[in-house]
């Protein structure tokens, strides 16, 4: 079984929240054009200075979605 691994992009500022919405449109985008059978995609506000957007990927696809969108970090993830 591969593992899950959360990409994460951290957006900081006033501006933070609607930066991360905004770019889970892009991180579907990129699922749909690249043809990856990935599904798990969100943002989420922190506090009102610090959201991310991020994306779930499988062992066999990060190297992929590492070297082409370049996340900030990355975690195991747990449904």
């Amino acid at each position: 079984m591969s593992r899950k691994i959360k990409m994460i992009w951290d957006f900081r500022g006033p501006a933070g929240a609607k930066t991360a919405e905004h770019h889970e449109i892009h991180l579907k985008e990129y699922i749909e054009s690249e043809k990856l059978p990935l599904n798990i995609t969100g943002f989420e506000i922190k506090n009102e200075m610090h959201a991310i957007a991020f994306m779930v990927v499988t062992d066999e696809h990060m190297l992929q979605v590492r070297d082409g969108l370049k996340p900030h970090r990355a975690e195991l993830y747990e449904e």
